[in-house]
């Protein structure tokens, strides 16, 4: 008889150290045999002791499963630490995701172009998960025009938004509404207060800080310089410019308190009047010699330069648009600052489908390198 209790005990030993070692699982008294090594949903199905269709559910969060089973399904997915083959599962749903992309209106080659490039790639990556996109627009300096975009979207329902964001009062009431439809939304080009799943973009203040050193390293010792805007009605038409000249004059405000920063507002819809505008403009304050434009049509003031043989003006702008590029090789522009706007368009679309397909975390605040470009590396940049 002693030999019988020593067996067993011996024998219980031996079943707990199985256990600790080989993913055995205990529940109630009740032992389950050693798991293989790919654990599989039917194996969780048989230690929870439910259906495959309820581990399935409670997997991809779908509803049906009592809060009990839910419960032991849960507890069990944790102790296996078990990740399921999310690439696979999306393959056999067959389910489709449609999503839609909010951007400003932009001729072709303008920087939104590029924005539009990266978003194509990214849904030829994303093929064979059934993913399409539509891309609508909004004019930039109107801002009824965001809200009668904005309510179509809705109206639609897509699976996921991507916007470009226009002023908060009008961007809140479009995004207070996706939430409410629980549709995930991602914003590129300028953050809001209200955090969206996630955001790709520069931080602009900062952008704005640093093109402000770097202006002041082209003027060194000049009391003057100028700030060139396209604007309508008093809406310049993108966030980013406004949270970069708030950064560029932070700096200033720091660094350079005695430099009088002069300002030139063109005309965002009468493109012929520029020309005009400038030559007043010069003709007011001759002595000007350094100036920066936050928008991504530096090449307006920069042909400009060209057209009426300035040499010895420095001209920072923004963005690899095909004109900017241009200009900075014949020297018309001095420094570009560039963001890949192709990266942000693809990565926006990436973290829908992470989030939705794959169920995977996605990192919220996504800021993009803050590039500064010359005439001798723009070649090199180009080539990446």
């Amino acid at each position: 008889r002693n030999y019988k209790n020593c067996y067993i005990f011996v024998s219980k030993i031996l079943r707990l150290l199985l256990c600790a070692s080989t993913k055995t699982y205990i529940n109630k008294g009740y032992r389950m045999n050693k798991l293989p090594e790919r654990i599989r949903i039917k194996d969780i199905a048989r230690l929870a002791d439910v259906s495959v269709g309820t581990v399935d559910r409670v997997i991809h969060g779908r509803s049906g499963v009592s809060e009990a089973s839910k419960k032991r399904v849960e507890e069990i997915l944790k102790q296996l630490d078990y990740q399921p083959n999310m690439y696979a599962s999306a393959l056999a749903s067959n389910k489709k995701y449609t999503f839609i992309c909010l951007l400003p209106e932009h001729l072709e080659g303008e920087y939104w172009t590029a924005v539009e490039t990266g978003i194509h790639e990214a849904i030829a990556t994303y093929s064979d998960f059934n993913t399409s996109v539509k891309i609508n627009y909004y004019d930039p300096y109107d801002y009824h025009s965001f809200v009668n975009a904005s309510e179509a979207i809705l109206a639609l329902q897509p699976d996921g938004v991507m916007v470009a964001p226009t002023a908060p009062q009008y961007t809140k009431g479009f995004t207070d509404q996706l939430q409410a439809l629980d549709i995930p939304y991602i914003y590129i080009d300028s953050n809001k207060e209200v955090p969206p799943l996630a955001f790709f973009g520069q931080n602009s203040r900062q952008s704005g800080y640093f093109a402000a050193r770097m202006m002041m390293l082209l003027a060194r010792e000049e009391k003057e310089i100028v700030i060139f805007r396209k604007i309508h009605e008093g809406i310049v038409g993108s966030n980013q410019q406004e949270n970069r000249e708030i950064g560029f004059r932070q700096y200033m405000k720091e660094h350079h308190p005695s430099c009088t920063i002069l300002e030139l507002d063109l005309h965002a819809e009468r493109n012929d009047e520029d020309n005009e505008m400038l030559d007043e403009f010069f003709r007011t304050y001759p002595m000007v010699k350094n100036g920066i434009t936050f928008n991504s049509k530096a090449y307006i003031v920069g042909e400009y330069l060209q057209s009426r043989g300035k040499k010895d003006f420095n001209l920072i702008g923004y963005d690899l648009l095909e004109r900017n590029v241009t200009c900075l090789k014949e020297g018309s522009i001095s420094f570009l600052i560039a963001q890949q706007p192709e990266l942000q368009g693809l990565n926006g679309i990436k973290a829908l489908c992470d989030h939705l397909i794959f169920k995977k975390d996605v990192t919220c605040i996504n800021y993009m390198p803050i590039d500064l470009l010359t005439v001798e590396t723009i070649d090199y940049y180009h080539s990446k």
